[in-house]
């Protein structure tokens, strides 16, 4: 979490360099006063600080909740840096560089999945990324409903809701994924027009069977969504399962997909992507403003997006990361996710061993570990609150954990003797730093003393 005094120094000179360069670009213009920051907005930013310590460490290795991942250092500096321009990618005229930027690090998330011809720009969010691409669905299918699992996240049935089209919760099976003979059940009842799949649920990392859903598309004709806001770019991950492999590999086969930089693409706050596979949907998208676009007759960013002012800082950020990170399958980026499965499954074969906690069906499929405790009389409730107590004790030694409510079906069914439907409040825990696999015996060290004292109290 913390950095060295030696390497603060390094970014603030990097970002003190690249401003005098970004300055020299402006130099033709004649000078204009310039704000002066003086005591008042010292004390000010030291009041700033310390209220900043209210919060949780996400960037260390300890802070293993919530998917919380820090920015890398060059995105820091590219959003810093452009932030001096601040420039709107709605359009050309408020975001020239950075609009053309955030076309090229699109391209790149598309040639990761596979696609070569797309529609796609960036977003402030996955929820707004998902929206669009219902929106969208709902465009050429207008009416028919939207799918998605008792897993998928929360925002598909409020989307729905706000589109005004009909939703069908599909439920899960016993690993978290969508259970394929209730979609063909719903398919069968229901004018569904587009089934959501998610290539990792927020709550466990599941990752839903991609290749049967495009089989079931062969008879039911509807339309592909894919969120992988969370989970898209484990595409590079070089250790995934058969199953996961499989589903990633059919990406290029869906109609739209949605990832999140924000996420494990090292990104600040907010940076969601959508992409379709028919460039041809931008017809929806058209609209006609005075006021907006004068300068240029090619297409603008505002044109193929419901949102319209955006941060152009996020385009370039993400831009300078993949230049530094390439999206490459041996490269450091892929690398680094990949030892993040690594870590969960590691975490996960310790969780295994241990008769203290209870483990679930199956191993981790991306990153995600949950679990269950080991309490006495074997309950749901009594394992509740144990798992609330160690969670507690945790993070009184600095490891930060998270706690999910899942269904019992997600577990053995001897788990729990005599309850076989109904839910438990478990432990779960995002390795999504690549540094979590080398930090694993401290924070099994830190795990192992909060079970003790959670079990004494």
């Amino acid at each position: 979490m913390s950095q060295t005094d030696s390497s603060m120094d390094q970014l603030f000179n990097l970002l003190k360099e690249a401003q005098r360069q970004l300055d020299a670009g402006f130099s033709n213009l004649p000078p204009t006063s310039s704000i002066v920051l003086g005591d008042d907005a010292a004390a000010i930013l030291q009041e700033v600080a310390t209220r900043l310590h209210d919060n949780y460490p996400y960037a260390h290795p300890l802070y293993a909740g919530q998917m919380l991942k820090p920015p890398h250092p060059i995105a820091r500096l590219a959003y810093a840096l452009t932030m001096s321009v601040n420039p709107n990618n709605h359009a050309l005229d408020g975001g020239r560089a950075s609009s053309t930027m955030e076309l090229e690090a699109v391209a790149e998330l598309a040639k990761m999945f596979g696609l070569s011809s797309y529609l796609g720009h960036l977003s402030s969010s996955g929820t707004f990324a998902n929206l669009e691409a219902l929106w969208v669905s709902g465009q050429t299918l207008p009416g028919r409903g939207i799918a998605a699992s008792d897993q998928a996240h929360y925002t598909h049935t409020r989307i729905s809701s706000v589109l005004r089209l009909p939703f069908a919760e599909i439920s899960s099976d016993s690993t978290g994924r969508m259970d394929m003979t209730a979609l063909r059940q719903a398919l069968e009842t229901s004018d569904i027009g587009t089934v959501v799949a998610t290539l990792g649920t927020t709550a466990v990392g599941a990752v839903d069977p991609l290749p049967q859903i495009l089989e079931l598309q062969k008879k039911y004709h509807f339309r592909i969504h894919v969120d992988a806001a969370y989970g898209g770019y484990f595409t590079l991950a070089g250790n995934l399962d058969d199953d996961a492999r499989a589903a990633f590999d059919l990406i290029p086969h869906v109609d739209s997909i949605v990832v999140d930089p924000h996420k494990h693409g090292l990104q600040p706050y907010g940076c969601g992507a959508v992409l379709f596979r028919d460039p041809a949907v931008g017809r929806f998208y058209k609209h006609d403003s005075p006021f907006t676009y004068f300068t240029s007759n090619e297409l603008h960013l505002g044109e193929i997006s419901l949102e319209c002012s955006r941060a152009g800082a996020s385009a370039v950020a993400l831009w300078a990361t993949q230049q530094l990170l390439p999206y490459n399958r041996d490269g450091e980026f892929a690398r680094g996710i990949s030892l993040g499965r690594e870590a969960a499954l590691e975490f996960n074969r310790r969780i295994a061993a241990d008769s203290r906690f209870l483990a679930p069906n199956t191993s981790p499929q991306l990153d995600i570990v949950f679990y269950a405790m080991r309490s006495p009389g074997q309950t749901p409730d009594a394992s509740s609150a144990l798992a609330r107590r160690v969670f507690d004790e945790a993070a009184k030694r600095n490891l930060h954990l998270a706690l999910a409510t899942l269904p019992l079906r997600f577990f053995p069914p001897d788990t729990f003797p005599g309850y076989r439907t109904g839910s438990v409040t478990c432990l779960r825990s995002v390795m999504m730093k690549p540094e979590h696999r080398a930090w694993m015996d401290q924070i099994w060290q830190r795990l192992d003393h909060a079970v003790e004292d959670a079990r004494k109290s």
